[in-house]
């Protein structure tokens, strides 16, 4: 068993760092890093946007983000021996997030992106164990510090196979970002045009945004090509479940991983999504603070919709975000910004039909 470093340069954009940095999922890319089952590595993170936003910025800085580099990765790393049908176990260590974060909302995105909102970004200061912001008054929130990106590169057929499915979503009018060689890093053939962008997660892993993903948690990935090509990045702070705006607290980070492989076992078992474990009990911050949730039911204004989790899901963040409006006077910016970085979004019953209900749980400890 060997130990690892997996340096970036934080003075030099992803643009400049191809060799240990890329914006695309191909399994073409070129091995940052080589390492074995047992290895340990320590690998430095960007943010979501490649330090685009500082304490600094502006909401008018939200039109000017380059979105071609969203989601710079540190990686690929090549684990020796892993092949097509193992399980990949990442042992996530430790993550060491960096002093500054970001929360931006920016309008049409974002899980109520029909609704109407201003561009609003919050500048976290993280010391210690909780992010504090001049953006929103009146709480700290308390770091859990995870990456929301981790994940394998797919098979040359899986490739074709993802590319396939959501070019006819696209056709069929989603919401989704298609390969663009706009901002690919590498910028290299085929990588460059074919390679998946990083917005969604998949079969694989990639952009799973589970908080849960902390220090001291394995994730199971089924390899798909030989290698593994292991790469992570788009660190979290700190996030509600749902991060709703389409962002947590996002910052910079130091990753620590230990790879161990279970051969066979994804074919074995018929493995085709991410698993993950933590060997002993664990409760995220704040999980015996008091509490006040509101709930939403799939029924809104153009009637019931049987069984719709997601118009559940909005009516109960819409319904917190006029909670946090009324009684502690934000806005509906900073209202819906805190429901991303700090309210659990809970599936609370599929089983009376027509009518499903998703509860939005705030934690009052939050507030100073």
């Amino acid at each position: 068993m060997s130990s690892h470093q997996l340096p970036v340069d934080y003075t030099r954009s992803v643009r400049e760092e191809s060799d240990t940095c890329h914006t695309r999922w191909h399994p073409d890319l070129p091995a940052a890093l080589r390492c074995s089952a047992g290895d340990d590595v320590v690998l430095q993170t960007r943010d979501a946007v490649d330090g685009q936003y500082t304490m600094d910025s502006i909401p008018a800085d939200i039109a000017r983000i380059d979105r071609g580099i969203v989601h710079p990765l540190t990686g690929p790393i090549h684990i020796d021996g892993a092949e097509p049908g193992d399980v990949l176990v990442v042992e996530i260590l430790d993550v060491t997030p960096g002093t500054f974060g970001y929360t931006a909302l920016v309008p049409g995105l974002g899980f109520l992106r029909d609704d109407s909102f201003d561009p609003f970004v919050v500048r976290w200061e993280i010391a210690g164990h909780w992010a504090t912001s001049p953006d929103i008054p009146g709480v700290r929130i308390p770091g859990a510090p995870f990456m929301g990106v981790l994940g394998l590169a797919p098979s040359h057929s899986l490739l074709a196979t993802i590319t396939a499915r959501e070019q006819a979503l696209l056709d069929d009018g989603a919401l989704l970002f298609p390969p663009d060689p706009e901002g690919a890093v590498p910028d290299s053939e085929p990588i460059a045009s074919q390679g998946l962008r990083t917005m969604p997660p998949r079969e694989v892993g990639g952009n799973l945004d589970t908080k849960q993903l902390v220090a001291g948690t394995r994730v199971l990935l089924p390899v798909s090509t030989a290698g593994a090509l292991f790469s992570a990045g788009d660190a979290h702070f700190a996030q509600g479940d749902g991060e709703v705006c389409g962002t947590a607290i996002e910052t910079r980070a130091e990753l620590h991983v230990r790879f161990q492989l279970r051969p066979g076992e994804a074919t074995t078992h018929g493995v085709d999504d991410v698993r993950f474990e933590r060997p002993g009990p664990a409760l995220p911050p704040l999980a015996n603070s008091p509490y006040f949730a509101t709930t939403g039911l799939c029924v809104d204004g153009r009637g019931a919709h049987a069984e719709d989790l997601t118009v559940a899901a909005r009516n109960a963040v819409r319904n917190m975000m006029d909670h946090l409006c009324r009684e502690y006077g934000y806005t509906r910016e900073q209202a819906y910004a805190l429901c991303s970085v700090a309210v659990d979004l809970k599936v609370s019953e599929v089983v009376d039909v027509p009518n499903f209900v998703v509860s939005a749980v705030l934690p009052l400890e939050i507030f100073t």
